[in-house]
């Protein structure tokens, strides 16, 4: 077993030395189980047992579990097993000992392995022999749970859902034991299943419902808390466990979306710049070290916001970033994973919208491979926390976006990044607004240039029209269109903004030190309450990203051994080589760029609410005018 920065991988070895005790399990094994009156055979034609109405207490009886005699059981006339009942059965084999190894490391990170030494030599006794138990019975849990995550992560999902499993008669006494009670649980959802699809759904179905009931139980068990924080790799069977936070998901499925080109996008000039830089800055993650060194050197960027009116671009940008990230992953040969939160996973049972967030979440982050998630129309699927209107499921959303883009526990490894986008901005919370490091407006094409280079490029060839006086694409030359971008935050642009920096240059005349770019971010303060310490770090990791304003070089990312698949350290002083101090003409550019980002959600805010009043009282003028008509007409009483 060796450990870095988080990892713990469990070399085949340890896991070769149970594969024995497995084998005698998945064979035949006797267990006492409680006697819940519960028929060990199904009613025909269900796939439910008879219950007894009698009640037997807290009886227990021995049983027999030969769980290779019910796998076989479902083709009776054949003698070989098919594929499916083979994969079911070497998977809980190979679960069974992966179960025991992770209790192993367990121990190992306990003081379950010394207590163990001692135990052997004289049973102990007194406060240390209720130690001894406490953490052999949370080594049990450990086994209990590893086991269930195994068979999940490792089955295939053929057949219609099953959700009529049963929690298994959960025994935690040593991990031996506790895996007994799962192997008999998953016996009895393997007996009578009608064919190879219903044997596998079932057995997934298990694993899911013996996750559920582990996960009610934890708090009962002390000394979990270390090995909670333990990221466990089992590279020979792609298996993650990442301590018991959530519950691990589904295996992936191939991603299939249409990828866009940076150059078929017109306008944006600040989004698309810092979107293919993202897609660069995510290649260098480090899979060994499990991180990314512009997370070291600064300016990563984890989370953002795009807005913009509708039409301007969004949809095409997720599209582009996309497809730069597939396609450096596939030189490289790292997997990749792309996934949208929408509207359609928030769910009226209460807590399941927060488990599909959750879920998303974690299937980004999700150390082994390069994530982007995106979460579209934020203001739709986030509720503002005040907003009694909304459902609990978008509340629930809400709450976890927080945690996990900016919570206690959030680890930031370098390896994905979550863009949020919305036509309206400032119906997002300011807590989860906040949030988001960095603000892109996606505005579209803007210039009569702009307007000319996206007709033709979308117009197409099918025609013999002269392009007329123009150059073509000229300003969409990236860097040339940035520079012209950037500089035009050198002044504030919303007028609550303006007011400010006028008053302040008034004053104290131009910012040029870092005493004077405090007081000018004060004065932001004043105005717009909303502007915290959290809009402070966000527009210094900025400024930090603008002083890494570095073009990583195409050639790095043509072979992996160019760049990508080179060690950590050489990939840091291959970047740092190219990095820059950064000057108070960003740092000016970057306040203006997030400022007016703030003071323009809250204008459109206040607008909107204004709007809503001038409709009412619209609304009630015309009532009282037509109320006057009924009373003239002497139709008001009628």
């Amino acid at each position: 077993m060796s450990q870095n920065a988080g990892l713990t991988t469990v070399h085949e070895d340890d896991i070769q030395k149970h594969r024995s005790t497995a084998q005698s399990m998945v064979t035949r094994m006797v267990i006492l189980q409680r006697d819940d009156g519960r028929s060990r055979s199904s009613l025909a034609g269900t796939g439910r047992r008879f219950v007894s109405t009698v009640s037997t207490g807290s009886a227990r009886r021995t049983r027999e579990i030969e769980l290779v005699k019910t796998v076989a059981a479902i083709h009776p006339d054949d003698p070989m097993l098919s594929i499916a009942q083979h994969s079911v059965l070497f998977r809980a084999r190979r679960g069974l000992a992966v179960a025991l190894a992770l209790s192993d490391v367990y121990a190992k990170q306990s003081d379950l392995e010394s207590l163990q030494a001692q135990n052997s030599a004289a049973p102990l006794s007194g406060e240390a022999a209720t130690h001894f138990k406490a953490l052999l019975s949370a080594s049990g849990y450990v086994a209990a749970f590893s086991f269930a995550a195994y068979l999940l992560q490792l089955l295939g999902s053929e057949g219609e859902p099953v959700n009529d499993t049963e929690e298994p008669d959960f025994l935690f006494d040593t991990p031996q034991d506790a895996l007994k009670s799962m192997l008999a649980g998953l016996d009895d959802a393997l007996s009578g299943s009608a064919d190879d699809a219903t044997l596998t759904s079932r057995a997934k179905a298990f694993a899911r419902t013996a996750i559920d009931g582990l996960l009610q139980r934890r708090s009962r068990f002390d000394g979990l808390s270390d090995f909670a924080e333990v990221h466990i790799r089992i590279e020979q069977d792609d298996f993650t466990l990442d301590g018991f936070d959530v519950a691990p998901g589904e295996r992936r499925k191939p991603l299939s979306m249409s990828f866009k080109q940076p150059d078929e996008i017109i306008g944006n000039h600040i989004a698309k710049y810092q979107a293919m830089k993202l897609a660069k800055m995510l290649m260098a993650y480090d899979f060994d070290r499990q991180m990314n060194p512009f997370v070291d050197l600064g300016g990563f960027l984890f989370t953002f916001i795009g807005d913009g009116m509708p039409g301007t671009g969004k949809t095409i940008l997720i599209q582009m970033i996309a497809g730069l990230i597939n396609d450096y992953c596939q030189v490289a040969g790292y997997p990749f994973h792309y996934e949208n939160f929408g509207v359609d996973r928030i769910s009226s049972y209460q807590g399941k919208s927060g488990q599909n967030c959750k879920g998303f979440v974690d299937n980004v982050i999700n150390p082994r491979a390069i994530g982007f998630g995106t979460v579209d129309d934020i203001d739709q699927i986030a509720a503002r926390r005040a907003d009694d209107r909304a459902s609990a499921g978008q509340h629930e959303v809400t709450a976890v976006l927080m945690e996990s883009f900016a919570g206690a526990s959030t680890v930031i490894r370098g390896n994905c990044a979550f863009g949020m986008f919305s036509n309206y901005p400032e119906n997002v919370d300011d807590a989860l607004r906040q949030r988001a490091g960095a603000r892109w407006l996606v505005d579209g094409p803007q210039s009569r240039n702009d307007y000319i280079d996206i007709f033709v490029l979308l117009a197409g060839s099918n025609h013999d029209i002269p392009l007329g006086k123009h150059d073509l694409y000229s300003g969409q030359q990236i860097k040339k269109a940035v520079s012209a971008s950037y500089a035009g935050h050198d002044r504030p642009k919303e007028d609550g903004l303006i007011a400010v920096w006028e008053r302040f240059e008034k004053e104290h005349g131009d910012v040029s030190t870092m005493a004077g770019v405090g007081g000018y971010l004060h004065r932001i303060k004043l105005a717009e309450p909303r502007f915290t310490g959290r809009a402070i770090k966000n527009i210094t990791d900025a400024i930090k990203m603008r002083a890494m304003d570095i073009e990583l070089p195409d050639a790095w990312f043509e072979t992996p051994e160019a760049f990508m698949h080179k060690p950590y350290d050489e990939k840091t002083s291959m970047i740092e080589e190219l990095r820059g101090p950064f000057s108070i003409e960003m740092v000016i550019q970057e306040i203006n760029r997030y400022a007016d980002s703030e003071f323009r959600y809250t204008d459109k805010s206040d607008d909107a609410a204004v709007e809503e009043i001038i409709r009412r009282e619209r609304q009630r003028e015309k009532a009282v005018r037509e109320i006057e008509s009924m009373k003239r007409d002497g139709h008001w009483d009628a």
